[in-house]
């Protein structure tokens, strides 16, 4: 009997593949028409993602990322090609999920004791191997594989506790006497494709299980010889595709070279396309669309066999188209021109770029300007940087620019600036020109007040000092204060309350010259 062989790229390791096309773009997006559909260049790095820890232990947040206590993990949807380091990482795994990947072949799984569950359905298995050792494997499901070698159940003989079994979707499944053959080739099971097997089913399949396993090695046969073709055909489509790949890279390489045809150098194309301006950009960008429009339709329409080559090619096709809208996105975005903070005749412009709310105040008691500016509050000083001049001021946050006019000049040397513990806001406190320093308070003088007070002061010290002579009894009126002798009346708030003093007759005083007197 003959077995088909393993798919040529899904189960060759990434550094045999021979094309790759994680990194590749393609060189012109606009086609020819009639042009076959696009394929890679040779690329060493792989197309998919490789199954690291860093990305096992980002789908284990359920177990504190602790990779090695897992029970239970999910790998769907991730692009994964191989199988590898799961049965040394992950030895208490009971569930497995890798549903939706490019997994060609079922390895490094056989030392899986514990697992109970495991789900390969959507990948490009083709055929059941290597997993003898999964002692407690209770279900698996292969559905929408390309297993075609049927016969290749019976290494599920050792799993005593397989109970369910999918296998619908697949080329096997439509064999004749499939059913049959699986009932009868796996007594342990009682569940294939969701529905029940029956005892009567059962005894009726090892009846006839001579009849049945020879008809399923004869559409065996005819499976593996059509596989064998299918990529034979795919491989001869590689490597023509590839061909004019090359063909076409290496004229316009000679192109550029060739300084008699008119080609523009690399170099100066690159920063001619980079000066381009933003209109003509738009209008290339949208030329480019239709075209690409169709090659997608062509794409999408065009027949294919459903095989892991043809999932290969649909996945390189969706990362070209990717790439080519990141490219074509990074040309249409349009490029800032540095922003003017001083104008070309020395004059400061208010500008807030980072777009913060800020308060400006004269204060006149200490004779300085504050701003008060809102930094977001959990931000890094080392962010920020601040640069104070006589008539502006400028604050750089996070490298977006803040400049603002003062209304009158300060002094650069004397500002300071000081983050708030509790609002994170930023003030700056910047002095007034003229301002004087005098017995530690400051003071505000103008240079004008200074030098007439200096005039002053020695007109003064010229003049006598006069002073007037009072003499008290050429008083003529009398004094009206000492008219009442008496008493003074003290009111009844301020009045003390009367001392109590103790009598010397008294039988029970004694003097005490320690104790103080009473007040």
């Amino acid at each position: 009997m003959g077995r088909s062989k393993r798919p040529l790229l899904a189960h060759l390791p990434p550094s045999t593949v021979p094309f790759q096309a994680s990194s590749w773009v393609h060189s012109d997006p606009r086609r020819r028409p009639g042009h076959r559909r696009p394929f890679p260049p040779a690329d060493p790095s792989p197309l998919c993602k490789a199954l690291t820890e860093d990305l096992m232990r980002r789908n284990a947040e359920h177990n504190d990322c602790a990779i090695f206590s897992l029970e239970e993990l999910s790998l769907h949807q991730q692009e994964i090609e191989r199988l590898e380091h799961i049965d040394r990482w992950c030895r208490d795994l009971k569930i497995l999920y890798l549903q939706n990947n490019l997994i060609g072949k079922i390895e490094n799984v056989g030392k899986l004791k514990k697992l109970e569950y495991l789900n390969l359905a959507l990948n490009n298995v083709e055929k059941i191997e290597n997993l003898e050792g999964c002692e407690e494997l209770r279900k698996l499901d292969l559905t929408v594989n390309f297993i075609g070698e049927l016969s290749s159940i019976k290494t599920l003989r050792g799993n005593i506790h397989l109970r369910e079994l999918f296998l619908m979707g697949n080329p096997c499944a439509d064999f004749e006497g499939y059913r049959p053959f699986v009932v009868a080739a796996l007594p342990q099971l009682k569940c294939l494709d969701g529905k029940e097997i029956e005892r009567s089913e059962r005894i009726q399949a090892l009846q006839n299980l001579p009849v049945v396993e020879q008809q399923i090695r004869e559409q065996e046969r005819a499976y593996c010889l059509k596989r064998a073709k299918e990529k034979q055909e795919a491989q001869r489509k590689l490597r023509e595709e590839h061909e004019n790949k090359e063909k076409e890279n290496h004229a316009g390489f000679e192109g550029h070279r060739d300084p008699g045809i008119g080609a523009t150098p690399p170099c100066s194309a690159e920063s001619k396309d980079l000066l381009q301006a933003p209109e003509e950009r738009e209008g290339e960008y949208n030329e480019r669309k239709p075209e690409d429009s169709e090659d997608d339709l062509e794409f999408w329409n065009k027949p294919s066999l459903f095989t892991p080559e043809s999932r290969l090619e649909t996945l390189r096709h969706m990362e070209k188209q990717r790439k080519d809208r990141e490219k074509l996105s990074e040309k249409k975005k349009k490029v800032k021109p540095p922003r003017t903070l001083i104008t070309e005749d020395g004059r400061a412009l208010n500008v807030n770029e980072p777009k913060l709310d800020f308060s400006l105040k004269d204060d006149e008691k200490r004779h300085q300007i504050v701003l008060d500016l809102a930094v977001y509050r959990y931000m890094d000083t080392s962010l920020i940087d601040v640069d104070v001049q006589p008539t502006y001021v400028r604050v750089t946050v996070k490298g977006k620019p803040f400049q603002l006019v003062l209304p009158a000049e300060v002094r650069p040397d004397s500002s300071s600036a000081r983050r708030s513990q509790t609002t994170g806001h930023l003030v700056i406190c910047m002095p007034k020109a003229g301002e004087v320093l005098t017995g530690g308070q400051r003071t505000y003088k103008s240079v004008e007040s200074t030098m007439d007070s200096s005039r002053e002061q020695p007109d003064k010290r010229s003049k006598p000092t006069e002073k007037l002579e009072v003499d008290p009894s050429k008083h003529s009126f009398p004094d009206v204060a000492n008219i009442v002798q008496g008493a003074k009346h003290t009111p009844r708030r301020v009045r003390p309350a009367p001392r109590v003093m103790p009598s010397e007759e008294d039988p029970d005083f004694q003097d005490n010259p320690e104790v103080p007197p009473l007040i």
